[in-house]
């Protein structure tokens, strides 16, 4: 049986503060200290230098960080601040994000926390790519943002983050979890054993439509149930039993063997 990633996207939302003494396991100030992807670290500060730039310029900042008022605020302070920012293990500064939250790591078996920990790939707009017990700081930045001087975030990280990626995703079943904005920072090359894609729809009274508000809990919650079963086969999501009564049809899921994709249904009737 191969083994499994998941490939995630960040939360939107992060928790503030951190540790200032945090131990350098993960330092993108550094261009030689360990962490996961240090491959990615001259991207990482040349990217965050061309932000405090765009800030001392003047630029227009509503549009580069897509906020207003006291957000935009706090975006601009911790921007600036981010060479000497606390730090914190990316998946505590994601855990308000509400798929971070359903996905409920606290509650793991400690098998399945080292499961997620291990194989979890987290896209995010300022590293690239990071582990979920990388140490980051709070930041802010979309991977569809253009920043002047880099461009549309995902096209500067398609190069550099796509050779990792797909040497790492080698001969494994990959679950995909990523919004379309972060797919554009991939160039598939299609080195995984397989790719497997789970899409949610709610049924009544015979028609089907796509969930598209309150996707996120249900994407938390599968990823729970991935690590915890240590899925690495798709057909092992027959046995899901989701608190909301999703389940799998088999019969409407996707199999194209030439792409190794695989597109699985979950529906809730009512």
């Amino acid at each position: 049986m191969p083994e499994f990633a998941i490939l995630l996207p960040p939360a939107e939302g992060k928790k503030a503060g951190g540790n200032p003494l945090a131990p350098n396991v993960f330092d993108y100030r550094a261009p030689n200290t360990f962490n996961y992807f240090s491959e990615l670290n001259l991207e990482r500060r040349r990217l965050i230098d061309a932000l405090q730039q765009a800030i001392h310029k003047g630029c227009d900042l509503e549009k580069l960080f897509g906020l207003k008022g006291p957000m935009l605020d706090e975006a601009v302070r911790i921007t600036l601040a981010l060479y000497k920012a606390p730090l914190m293990a990316a998946l505590d500064r994601y855990s308000p994000g509400v798929m971070y939250q359903a996905l409920d790591f606290a509650s793991l078996p400690t098998g399945a926390q080292r499961r997620f920990l291990e194989n979890t790939i987290i896209f995010s707009g300022l590293f690239g790519l990071l582990r979920p017990d990388d140490l980051i700081p709070n930041y802010r930045l979309r991977m569809d943002a253009v920043v002047p001087g880099i461009g549309k975030v995902s096209r500067y990280w398609r190069p550099h983050i796509s050779p990792l990626l797909n040497e790492l995703l080698k001969d494994r079943v990959v679950w995909n979890l990523l919004s379309t904005v972060h797919q554009e920072a991939w160039e598939d090359a299609h080195t995984y054993h397989q790719m497997v894609e789970v899409r949610f729809f709610r049924e009544q009274k015979g028609v089907r439509r796509p969930v598209t508000h309150g996707v996120k809990p249900l994407r938390g919650r599968l990823v729970n149930f991935i690590v915890r079963e240590g899925l690495a086969d798709p057909e092992g999501l027959r046995a899901w039993r989701d608190p909301e009564g999703y389940v799998l049809d088999a019969a409407s899921s996707q199999f194209d063997a030439v792409m190794r994709r695989v597109v699985l249904v979950m529906v809730k009737r009512s």
